[in-house]
């Protein structure tokens, strides 16, 4: 244990409210900066979320309202050693980072404030994001840290914002406004403070009205698209046409009825 108390740590509060599970990043006195212990609890409560069939949208927030996550906390860098140590820490946000990428439900990530570094690949995660005015996106460890991002990032990075835009922000470190991303349609909606709550539930409300066996494959093939332009998917055929949902589906919109998706 470093010299931080346990309170300093901050947490990973996993939030349920139906078929809405939120996921609140607690440590608004460092803009909720990421500690390890903030890793891990982020990474137990998507194990958590990932089989539970009931959990149909899940949001990522910030507590305070000045920050989503602004970033790992640098002061767990100082016990780094050398390169080996570089390694095994991108290592691990290359993995908790997949780990948001293969929920099966869709993902919405609200920024207020500061998205950095961590708070940025988190973000850029989720499949989508909405944010305050004014917001602030961006890795601009080239004046900062002096580190450098895992190939897998960055090639996350540049399938959401383009490459120009990931040279902006890691070469000459700009942090671009919310404004801008919404031009770019790496943003859903930016909206004043008071409206973002109202923003969150309507896209909430909508995803869950969606098939969430389509949702479910269509993530998966998307990301399987990533590194592979012709990549398997016999499996998620199978499963979205097999499924329950799929002949429920076809009854409905035949009889002319809403269809009511169980999940399966």
């Amino acid at each position: 244990m470093d010299t931080q108390t346990k309170s300093d740590q901050g947490e990973v509060r996993l939030e349920r409210n139906g078929a809405l599970a939120t996921l609140w990043f607690d440590r608004p006195q460092a803009r909720n900066a990421m500690t390890w212990t903030m890793y891990e609890g982020m990474a137990r409560a998507l194990d958590e979320i990932a089989t539970d069939r009931s959990v149909r949208v899940a949001v990522f927030r910030g507590v305070g309202g000045k920050a989503f996550v602004a970033g790992t906390d640098i002061a767990q860098f100082k016990a780094f050693e050398d390169g080996q140590d570089g390694i095994a820490y991108e290592q691990k946000v290359d993995a908790y980072m997949e780990r948001i990428t293969r929920l099966p439900m869709p993902t919405l990530c609200v920024v207020e404030g500061w998205a950095v570094g961590g708070g940025m690949a988190i973000a850029n995660a989720c499949d989508f994001r909405i944010a305050t005015a004014g917001a602030r996106f961006g890795v601009p460890i080239a004046r900062t840290l002096g580190n450098c991002l895992a190939a897998g990032n960055l090639r996350a990075l540049a399938v959401t914002l383009g490459v120009p835009m990931v040279k902006r922000m890691l070469l000459l470190a700009e942090m671009p406004e919310a404004e801008e991303l919404l031009h770019q349609g790496y943003l859903l909606a930016v909206c004043a403070p008071e409206e973002i709550d109202a923003k969150q539930a309507e896209i909430v409300e909508k995803l869950q009205g969606h098939a969430p066996v389509t949702m479910k494959v269509t993530k998966e093939a998307l990301r399987r698209l990533e590194t592979d332009l012709t990549p398997a998917d016999e499996d998620l055929i199978l499963e979205c046409y097999g499924s329950r949902d799929f002949a429920h589906g076809v009854e409905s919109f035949v009889a002319k009825k809403p269809a009511g998706w169980a999940g399966e």
